[in-house]
């Protein structure tokens, strides 16, 4: 068989179709986009949080988050002690122009929606946590449940800033779509709701905008090199993950705190030991809301400590419901006493690894979701634990 007869025989199996079948018309090529040039590591990670929408009485969902829940969030972050930056202290960090703590978070609320404004802002102004929302154009003053202008001038006086997330907010099916239409038509579907959306924001609230959340967290390489005609530095996306200060900045991770569940605010509030430090800053957390043994951040000598929580000051506590983990040994069968309510656990195994990080949580009687689990981390100083005796 020729080698060009052969060629388009694998092709066509690899696809799964025959010449003469019907398919969709290509995705036109990506555009040429030059990477950019990236900082080195230096060991310093942030995670960027993404909500939605809130509210004090609705269901919770994936987009909808119980305002209650949001406010536990927040005193979590707190109590973790996990300083809450500005977006710009981030991009003054990625640039290089700055340095930030070396575990920090960024929060992001995404659309536009009303609740923002009337449940999320509250907290976040007397928590006085700096905080970025990405507006698409066609939702600003949308009537309803939108936010209005003067809602979000209000709240740029007092700790926000804007970025864009486009005009329409067209999901990725919309954005095959255009794109299934052909080169020229897919550039001005693009043109507009990069270009549009930024020239709105900026002359509506007089202030520039060069960061860009996708919708839907959709993207495609082509896009890059219109995104940064139009001046977006900083682009994210929906993919979970800390950042470094060597990502590319074009798709960023963020966190998308969903209200039906915890998972992905528990891994975001989480951070890793700096390397081989032994200082507190390599600790999980640094505070807890009760009482616990050893104490977060704490260095200890013995490889077998007793680990304690104390949970008397938790009202209408359902003791059934205690949960305790121990990193290397997953969910431990802990005691609690119910006369002192404490809840301990001896560890049985010598613990191998420097840093050692707990994880508590809880249900309150008649409810069916656990409360914020309360974690902290403690050091073992292992030549001291490795001495004759030390046990």
């Amino acid at each position: 068989m020729p080698l060009r007869a052969l060629l388009l025989s694998l092709l066509i199996l690899a696809s799964g179709s025959s010449p003469a079948q019907d398919s969709p018309a290509p995705l036109p090529p990506p555009r040429e986009a030059a990477a950019p040039e990236l900082l080195k590591d230096d060991g310093t990670r942030v995670a960027i949080l993404g909500y939605h929408e809130f509210s004090a009485t609705l269901a919770p969902s994936e987009m909808r988050i119980r305002t209650a829940t949001f406010r536990k969030q927040m005193e979590a972050i707190k109590n973790l002690a996990l300083p809450v930056i500005p977006l710009s202290d981030f991009i003054a960090w990625k640039r290089g122009d700055k340095e930030i703590p070396h575990r920090a978070v960024v929060i992001t609320l995404d659309d536009g929606w009303k609740s923002v404004y009337t449940e999320a802002y509250p907290i976040l102004k007397e928590f006085k946590y700096p905080f970025t929302i990405y507006l698409y154009k066609n939702y600003v003053d949308g009537g309803g449940r939108a936010l209005t202008s003067d809602m979000i001038r209000e709240m740029k006086k007092n700790g926000c800033t804007i970025g864009s997330h486009s005009v329409s907010h067209p999901f990725p099916g919309t954005v095959k779509h255009h794109a299934r239409k052909g080169p020229k038509a897919y550039d001005a579907f693009l043109r507009r709701e990069f270009g549009e959306s930024k020239a709105f924001l900026e002359a509506r609230f007089k202030q520039s905008v060069n960061t860009y959340a996708y919708p839907g967290g959709y993207f495609t390489e082509d896009m890059f090199p219109l995104a940064e005609e139009f001046g977006y530095e900083f682009l994210f996306t929906v993919l979970p993950g800390k950042i470094r200060r060597n990502y590319d900045n074009r798709k960023l991770p963020r966190y998308i705190i969903h209200g039906n569940s915890d998972l992905h605010f528990e891994l975001a509030t989480t951070f890793k030991a700096i390397g081989g430090s032994a200082a507190v800053p390599g600790a999980i957390v640094q505070t807890t809301p009760h009482p616990v043994q050893p104490q977060p951040g704490s260095l200890i000598e013995s490889r077998l400590p007793t680990i304690t929580a104390d949970l008397s000051g938790v009202n209408n506590l359902d003791p059934a419901t205690i949960v305790m983990r121990i990193s290397g040994f997953g969910k431990v069968l802990s005691q609690f006493n119910p006369d002192t309510s404490l809840l301990s656990w001896t560890v049985n195994r010598r613990l191998r690894h420097r840093m050692c990080e707990v994880n508590v949580h809880w249900r309150l009687k008649g409810k069916t979701k656990h409360e914020i689990p309360m974690r902290w981390s403690f050091l073992i100083e292992r030549e001291a634990a490795y001495q004759p005796g030390a046990e």
